[in-house]
């Protein structure tokens, strides 16, 4: 295995810019999992040094190994740009469509709340929180409805785009005619080919940083449903499970957390049982509630 590395090193080095051994790798490798918890496997090598290398460039650095020594010193602005370069960000509107008629159901149950918590914990770039309140708007029948959403990413550039609420007109080109007018505002003149989402739907979201690593996150209380989705697969399953147990708390007695299509949370079979397809319950109702 390592000798086929070393040749695939000379091989694509001839066409780098910059040399990326497998020590530089490893190093990188470290970091984002020491920083972000995220597990990168040996075939991400070249999709590492393509988001990299722009941070090399970017801060006038002559190789990865400076680079990667300029980070181990701390500089917490650049490593927050470092995490932001490796994070992937896919996301779409009501992706994975049918969590939202779930959560509809479930908020239909708990009308007689005074104020429904709703937990983003992955918006990237803020598709997904946007579906939520879009559903909770339709729920409630008001663009006033009595829900607030706490949406959270490490990725501070894309939290940035989250909160302007401003989408090309491509990403939007699969939701349905009516919703488009329903929610977004085409822009024009300048802003032709783009669209921005209604103030009252974005008064309903607040956004912050979090990294889901952090020791202590300042988080209160129960939600109603927590939405983690397509991020639990980049961490170990130790991390994983070290993610679930901060949730525990956190989720109302009958709250529901929704996972990703392809993510599964057998392993914390002691904190989250599955109610249905790729959505969890609290495995200890009472356990919880006497905490």
């Amino acid at each position: 295995m390592s000798i086929n590395l070393a040749e695939d090193e000379v091989s694509d080095n001839k066409l780098r810019e910059y040399t990326f051994t497998s020590k530089d790798f490893e190093r990188i490798c470290k970091l984002i999992y020491k920083h972000a918890g995220i597990s990168l496997s040996s075939s991400k090598q070249n999709m590492v040094y393509s988001r990299l290398v722009r941070r090399l460039r970017v801060n006038g650095f002559g190789s990865f190994k400076v680079y990667l020594d300029y980070l181990e010193c701390g500089d917490l602005v650049e490593l927050e740009a470092f995490t932001n370069a490796l994070t992937t960000n896919l996301t779409a509107f009501f992706r994975e469509q049918h969590h939202f008629p779930i959560l509809q159901q479930h908020i239909e149950k708990q009308k007689n709340h005074q104020k429904i918590q709703l937990w983003c914990s992955a918006s990237s770039t803020g598709e997904e929180p946007y579906s939520m309140a879009m559903a909770m708007v339709e729920l409630f029948r008001s663009f006033t409805p009595p829900v607030h959403i706490l949406a959270t990413d490490l990725d501070t550039n894309v939290l940035a785009t989250a909160q302007q609420g401003i989408y090309s007109l491509e990403k939007l080109d699969k939701l349905p005619k009516e919703k488009l007018r329903q929610f977004f505002q085409k822009g024009k003149g300048n802003h032709a080919g783009s669209a921005r989402v209604r103030p009252e739907l974005r008064n309903l979201i607040t956004f912050r940083q979090l990294n889901l690593l952090e020791e202590n996150w300042s988080i209160r209380g129960r939600f109603d449903a927590i939405f983690c989705r397509n991020v639990m697969i980049y961490f170990d399953k130790l991390t994983q499970y070290t993610i679930l147990k901060k949730f525990e708390p956190l989720l109302a007695n009958d709250g529901l957390l929704f996972a990703g299509h392809s993510e599964s949370f057998q392993h914390a079979a002691d904190l989250f049982k599955l109610r249905e397809k790729t959505v969890y319950e609290l495995a200890n109702k009472q356990r919880v509630k006497n905490a």
